[in-house]
């Protein structure tokens, strides 16, 4: 079988579970015309045991209209609003705190995240994730 030609990639956040045929899935999927609906039962189907965090995945979108998607892990923002049990980090990073988070929690964030990470082990990881701590007003002890 010959390999199909892939006509875009396309990518979102969506919380899990939560898929529906309206903004965001439809305004990306609609220009490339995937069947929305299957994608959103498919997508559902697949993030049912995480629903309540936010999942980005990544659809390939082929030529004959059908598609595949990959699974992400939640991003790192979020995870750590999670940890420190905040609803939105500071808006003045550096001068104004939202919370903390302990050492433990950027390490379980870290290996979470450790696939999708540009990172070689798992102390670049957990300097990636500090480094979105601190960009978020939220303090590592």
């Amino acid at each position: 079988m010959a390999k199909k030609k892939v006509a875009a990639i396309v990518k979102i956040q969506i919380p899990a579970g939560q898929a529906t045929p309206a903004p965001p899935v439809g305004t990306a999927l609609g220009p490339h015309g995937v069947a929305i609906m299957d994608f959103c039962k498919a997508y559902n189907a697949a993030t049912e045991a995480q629903r309540g965090t936010i999942v980005p995945v990544e659809i390939t979108v082929f030529e004959d209209r059908s598609f595949t998607f990959v699974l992400k892990t939640p991003p790192t923002p979020v995870l750590l609003r999670e940890a420190a049990g905040i609803d939105k980090a500071s808006t003045a990073p550096g001068r104004e705190e939202a919370g903390s988070v302990t050492d433990a929690q950027v390490t379980e964030i870290a290996q979470v995240k450790l696939p999708d990470l540009n990172a070689n082990d798992l102390e670049a990881a957990k300097q990636q994730v500090r480094g979105t701590a601190r960009s978020m007003g939220l303090k590592v002890v």
